[in-house]
């Protein structure tokens, strides 16, 4: 087992937090992505319908932070593809919400169960300790992610 790594400063550790989450990032994203015809905008916007619900294409721009009309090719892509559907407001019939389908959603399971396979193998070859220490990390993350 390696030792921990020494981290003087803060700057120091923030750096490498930073390298190391976007390196984890983009690996379970190439992952996830395997077999798929969707492009990891397209996989990250479905992600967010699948996880918040519906919300018009405004909304969904500033949750993915891209421009109104990146978002309009986005969704249109997956509405092209069967994973989504625009559905106008029952309150305001100018206002559309962008809806995750019945296949979008078997699309969004898929990709995070590769996602979550590939990431469980190589948990697997970690100590009980390490895991261990990975769980209070996670725990960490999430309270790091949450502040603004």
């Amino acid at each position: 087992m390696r030792t921990l790594p020494s981290t003087r400063t803060t700057p120091e550790l923030a750096s490498r937090l930073r390298s190391s989450v976007a390196r984890l990032g983009r690996r379970l994203r190439q992952e996830g992505i395997a077999n798929q015809e969707a492009s990891p905008s397209q996989l990250a916007a479905l992600a967010t319908l699948f996880r918040t619900g519906p919300m018009t294409l405004g909304e969904l721009a500033a949750a993915e932070r891209v421009k109104p009309p990146t978002m309009t090719r986005i969704v249109a892509a997956l509405e092209e593809r069967g994973l989504v559907r625009r559905d106008p407001s029952t309150e305001d019939g100018r206002i559309v919400h962008v809806v995750v389908t019945g296949q979008g959603r078997r699309a969004h399971e898929d990709y995070r169960k590769r996602r979550d396979a590939w990431l469980r193998s190589r948990l697997a070859n970690l100590s009980a300790p390490e895991r261990h220490t990975l769980a209070w990390a996670a725990e960490i993350f999430d309270r790091l992610a949450e502040t603004e």
